[in-house]
């Protein structure tokens, strides 16, 4: 079984963590068996957030009783010294426990620093020195944020999105971490469902002795698909290789993550799902996407404002109301019956 420390955390968990945030879609039975199955299996790293709607409350009740023998790492989502306190509250209540191992701030648009004025970095040192917290983290969608959480030594892990379809800019805040002694934790490691092959995805980032992949598992074939690579990881072999650069030569470049950061749209237009459709369609089954809803939904598209607020909030500086003009026309391409 491969192992990773998640730098000088001295956190040291198989290298397979559990994402918590698609549990919010399942109930709480459903989300119990998937978490407590994920513990029998192997994996000791689990990630959730106060932003989850109920993933802490569910997290919480799947492991009453034996919280000494799980890592659990949550997030703060507001900026207000005053917030962080009932969020942490909050988020303590609902995992029924008095510490977290990992808090991280959730994709903050600075990178909070003692001295700021926020009082955050102040927070998190109060959290730390009265037991609530043993490790202090820092979750984002920026490069700029994260590197400078890098250069700070304030932290000590990073969670980014990271995966075989990474630029050089990740591949350098991977290695910037390992110089630090700063966890990575990688988040999207199938890139918000656009890789559809995990033993590819676990191949690449298999190649990087720091980081450790959190998985976003709601059904428990998912579960079982991850736990069989614990003790029999995928290889790097030439097979894969070359898928690998097959998906980079399709994929690399302006598409969406599906992160959702965009959200909401006043048009109501499902812009995480919507603005990379044609990349779901070819590589999912179509007719799971040609529907009557999902129809209904591209439709929406027809009466974007243009109004900029999607592409401001975008973290990959996306052209967000172009590509969802690209992703309709070829939409209604395989409505009308050609291949794209």
């Amino acid at each position: 079984m491969t192992t990773v420390t998640l730098g000088s955390t001295g956190i040291t968990v198989p290298k397979n963590g559990f994402g918590a945030l698609p549990i919010q879609r399942v109930t709480k039975e459903e989300a119990a068996a998937l978490l407590r199955r994920a513990y029998e299996g192997g994996i000791r790293f689990f990630d959730t957030a106060r932003s989850y709607s109920d993933s802490e409350e569910k997290v919480g009740a799947a492991f009453a009783g034996m919280r000494e023998k799980v890592f659990i790492a949550t997030k703060v989502p507001r900026f207000t010294a005053v917030e962080f306190w009932e969020d942490l509250s909050t988020s303590l209540e609902k995992l029924g426990t008095d510490y977290v191992d990992l808090l991280q701030f959730h994709n903050p648009a600075f990178c909070p620093k003692p001295g700021d004025g926020t009082g955050l970095y102040e927070a998190m040192l109060e959290a730390k020195a009265q037991g609530k917290i043993r490790h202090i983290g820092i979750t984002n969608h920026r490069l700029g944020v994260a590197q400078e959480a890098i250069a700070s030594g304030l932290y000590e892990t990073l969670q980014f999105p990271f995966s075989y379809l990474a630029t050089e800019k990740e591949l350098a805040l991977v290695e910037g971490c390992a110089e630090k002694n700063m966890g990575f934790i990688a988040m999207k490691a199938l890139a918000g469902g656009t890789i559809n092959n995990s033993a590819a995805a676990y191949a690449y980032l298999a190649q990087f002795d720091n980081v450790l992949p959190i998985w976003g598992v709601q059904r428990p074939h998912e579960l079982e698909e991850f736990l069989s690579y614990q003790d029999n990881p995928p290889a790097m072999t030439e097979e894969i290789k070359a898928l690998i650069e097959k998906d980079r030569r399709e994929l690399a470049g302006s598409f969406c993550r599906g992160c959702g950061y965009c959200m909401p749209c006043p048009q109501e237009i499902q812009i995480n799902q919507c603005a990379r459709m044609s990349l779901m369609i070819r590589r999912a089954p179509t007719q799971a996407w040609t529907n009557d809803y999902w129809q209904a939904e591209m439709a929406k598209i027809d009466g974007c404002l243009h109004c900029g607020q999607c592409s401001a909030k975008c973290p990959y500086g996306l052209d967000t109301p172009s590509l969802l003009a690209e992703n309709l026309k070829d939409y209604r391409e395989v409505l009308a019956g050609k291949p794209l």
